[in-house]
């Protein structure tokens, strides 16, 4: 079977402008299918038929994936159907039809005030690592950005002064006001422990390693889940979880949805909404658990 990869990798990044994980995901997902039409003795991904992918999404869930990966999947397969009929390879996408289960939406992880005050109290800022630490964790808490976005940041993509964040991404650029406190933990940062650990090649970004090269999400990744469990807070946090609760905790003082989409960067309201079904189980779950009264049920 001929090799995909590369030209679909171009049209995902110069055609669909998709962010990196994206593209890696949609990369990753296709050689998967591929793979599993070559187990079927399919010659080609024109022969397929709507049918085959269905079949391709039991596949998946015999593998125990779950209802949000095997929906990816099937994401990635139309995508790479749109780019074989653009190339005239294929003359229909078989994966649009394929209506999928819909799985409980399950209510991300949330930080209570109090967790969050504790999770960003864990790093020794009198230590250069802690002292970048405390500064990331402050700018994803009083931003929303996402942890791809952070990783990203030059220096000049914040203005002290002001205090304000100008986040890039494929979308474009948006402005987020930080508070004095993330304000103050990126100052110190910038001005007393990241000069002497930067390396002349990444002059220009805003948070590297100790060796002095551009951070990494995994490496971010791994930072918080150290903090999380010197804090001893026991929820199950991912990368997105500073996000969520920052949505959350506007949200719930009343910030307009609008300016909700702005800080995170949604293309679509529609995104943004979601957060408002969160918000409604958020209350409840609150509500069961710290009313005297809804205890007793």
């Amino acid at each position: 079977m001929k090799d995909y990869c590369s030209e679909f990798g171009t049209y995902l990044s110069d055609v669909k402008r998709v962010s990196p994980n994206t593209f890696d995901s949609y990369l990753r997902d296709t050689v998967d299918y591929l793979h599993f039409l070559q187990t079927k003795h399919i010659q080609s991904p024109a022969f397929a038929t709507m049918e085959t992918i269905e079949e391709y999404v039991a596949h998946l869930r015999k593998q125990r994936k779950s209802t949000a990966t095997i929906t990816r999947h099937t994401a990635s397969i139309r995508c790479f159907y749109q780019f074989l009929i653009l190339n005239g390879e294929a003359t229909s996408n078989p994966a649009k039809g394929v209506k999928l289960k819909k799985g409980p939406q399950k209510l991300p992880e949330i930080l209570s005030g109090s967790e969050i005050e504790l999770l960003l109290a864990q790093p020794d800022i009198k230590q250069p690592k802690g002292c970048r630490d405390k500064a990331m964790l402050e700018l994803l808490y009083a931003t929303g950005i996402r942890v791809t976005e952070l990783v990203n940041l030059d220096v000049e993509d914040i203005n002290l002064h002001t205090a304000i964040l100008s986040c890039h991404n494929e979308r474009g650029e948006r402005s987020i006001p930080i508070y004095p406190e993330a304000v103050t933990a990126v100052s110190d940062y910038i001005y007393r422990v990241r000069r002497i650990i930067v390396e002349p090649e990444e002059n220009h970004a805003l948070f590297t390693n100790l060796n002095g090269h551009r951070l990494t999400r995994q490496g971010f990744w791994k930072i918080i889940k150290g903090y999380t469990e010197l804090a001893g807070i026991t929820k199950e946090i991912t990368p997105h979880t500073l996000r969520h609760s920052f949505a959350l905790h506007l949200l719930e003082n009343g910030a307009d949805l609008k300016d909700l989409q702005h800080m995170l960067g949604h293309a679509d309201i529609s995104s943004t909404q979601v957060y408002l079904h969160f918000l409604n189980d958020h209350v409840k779950e609150v509500y069961k658990h710290c009313h005297p009264r809804a205890k007793l049920g």
